[in-house]
C-alpha cells in the first residue's frame, strides 16, 4: 500500500509530537495512542481547496513506518475520524 504524502507528512508530525511528549515524560514503552483526526490543512495558508481529507489506513501506514526504532514501534495506534479541520492526541496508553 503507497501513503500518500500528506498522510505520511501528519505521520511524522503525530510521531515528532509524541517523541517530544515521551521525552518530558519519560516514556519508553507506549500501549496504544487514540488520536482523533478532522481534515486537515496542508498549506496551512487558509485556503480551503489545501484541505485534505486524511485516509486512516494510509495514516496507520506511515505511523507504523515513521515509529521504527522509537517508543512507539509496537504501539497500537487507534484513529477517529471525527468533524473539524484538526488533529489532537486524546490518550496515551502506557505498558
Amino acid at each position: 500500500m503507497l501513503c500518500e504524502m500528506h498522510d505520511f507528512l501528519l505521520a511524522k508530525e503525530i510521531v515528532d509530537e509524541l517523541k517530544k511528549i515521551a521525552q518530558e515524560k519519560n516514556l519508553t514503552k507506549v500501549k496504544s495512542v487514540s488520536l482523533e483526526i478532522g481534515q486537515v490543512s496542508l498549506a496551512h495558508d487558509g485556503h480551503p481547496e489545501h484541505t485534505e481529507d486524511i485516509s486512516v489506513e494510509n495514516l496507520e501506514f506511515g505511523l507504523k513506518s515513521i515509529a521504527k526504532n522509537t517508543p512507539f514501534e509496537s504501539t497500537d495506534f487507534k484513529i477517529k475520524k471525527i468533524e473539524g479541520d484538526s488533529w489532537k492526541i486524546v490518550e496515551i496508553e502506557v505498558k
